[in-house]
C-alpha cells in the first residue's frame, strides 16, 4: 500500500511536468492565426503610426536642414571672413612691396649723385585737385631745406622746393601746368654737341616733358639722356631727367621740341631726395 502511494506522487509529478513542458510549448509556439481583436488593434496601430510619422518626420528633417544651413552660412561668413583678411594681407604686401622697390631707387640714387649733398625726406600730402602741381614733404628749414632746392625722386628729377616751414616743405613738380614756376634749364647729352632748352611742359596723355626753345639745327637723338645744365641758375648740374623719346617742331616751324620720358615716375612719389647746391656745382 505504501509502495502504491509512492508511485502515485511519482506519476503525478511526472504529469505536471509534462503539462508545464506543453504550456511552455504551446506559448512560444508561433500561431498561424491572431485572433479578430488583436488583428484590429495592430492595424489601427500601424495606420496611426503611419499617419503620425510622417508629419513627424518632416517636422525633423526641417529641423534638420535649418540647422544644416544656419551651419552652412557661419561656415561661409567665417571663410568671406578669411577671404577678406587675404585679400587685405595681399594689398599689404603689395604696397609693402612697391615701398621697398621705391626705397632701393632712393638707395641707387645716392650712390649716382654722390657728389651732392642730400637730404632725404617723405611724403607726406598730395592733394587730388593739385596732383600734378605739388607734393609737401616732412622736411622743412630745421633740417637745412631751402626754397629753390632741386628735388629727385628715385633716378630723376622730380621739381624744386617752393615754399618752406619749419618742419615740412612744398615740392613744386616738374610736370605742374604752372608755366611760370616749372621752367627747367635741361641739356641733352650723347650727340655730337650739346643740346640745351628749356623743360616748361607737360602731356598729360603721353605723360612726358616738354623741352623747348632748342634751336632748328639742332639734332637731339632719340634715347640719348636729358639732364639738368645748371644754366638757370637755380638747379645744379648733371641731374638726371629722362630721356629723349621723339622730336618735331613747333607749332610755328622755327625751333624744335624734345619730348622726354621722365626717369621719375611723379605720378608715385614717396620718397624724395632734396639737393644741396654747393660752389662745385655751380653754372
Amino acid at each position: 500500500m505504501h509502495q502504491f502511494f509512492s508511485n502515485k506522487k511519482l506519476i503525478i509529478l511526472l504529469v505536471s511536468v509534462i503539462a508545464c513542458m506543453g504550456l511552455i510549448a504551446y506559448s512560444i509556439k508561433e500561431r498561424a492565426k491572431l485572433p479578430i481583436v488583436q488583428q484590429f488593434t495592430n492595424d489601427i496601430t500601424a495606420i496611426t503610426g503611419r499617419v503620425f510619422a510622417k508629419p513627424a518626420n518632416a517636422v525633423v528633417s526641417f529641423i534638420d536642414s535649418i540647422d544644416d544651413l544656419k551651419n552652412t552660412y557661419e561656415e561661409n561668413q567665417l571663410l568671406k571672413s578669411k577671404i577678406d583678411k587675404l585679400y587685405e594681407q595681399q594689398v599689404q604686401l603689395a604696397d609693402l612691396k612697391e615701398a621697398n622697390k621705391k626705397m632701393q631707387e632712393q638707395l641707387d640714387l645716392q650712390s649716382d649723385i654722390s657728389d651732392f649733398n642730400k637730404i632725404n625726406g617723405t611724403v607726406i600730402g598730395r592733394n587730388p585737385d593739385t596732383w600734378i602741381d605739388q607734393i609737401i614733404v616732412d622736411r622743412g628749414s630745421q633740417n637745412g631745406i631751402e626754397k629753390g632746392m632741386a628735388v629727385m625722386s628715385g633716378p630723376g628729377l622730380v621739381g624744386r622746393v617752393s615754399e618752406v616751414s619749419p618742419t615740412s616743405s612744398k615740392v613744386q613738380l616738374i610736370t605742374t601746368a604752372d608755366t611760370k614756376n616749372n621752367r627747367v634749364a635741361a641739356e641733352v647729352q650723347g650727340g655730337a654737341a650739346p643740346v640745351f632748352g628749356i623743360i616748361n611742359g607737360y602731356d598729360k596723355e603721353t605723360k612726358r616733358l616738354i623741352m623747348k626753345q632748342i634751336t632748328a639745327d639742332a639734332v637731339p637723338e632719340k634715347g640719348t639722356q636729358v639732364v639738368t645744365s645748371g644754366l638757370g641758375g637755380k638747379t645744379p648740374r648733371t641731374l638726371p631727367i629722362g630721356e629723349v623719346d621723339e622730336v618735331k617742331l613747333d607749332s610755328f616751324g622755327l625751333s624744335k621740341e624734345v619730348y622726354v620720358k621722365p626717369y621719375a615716375d611723379t605720378n608715385d612719389i614717396r620718397y624724395v631726395t632734396f639737393i644741396q647746391r654747393s660752389a662745385e656745382s655751380g653754372e
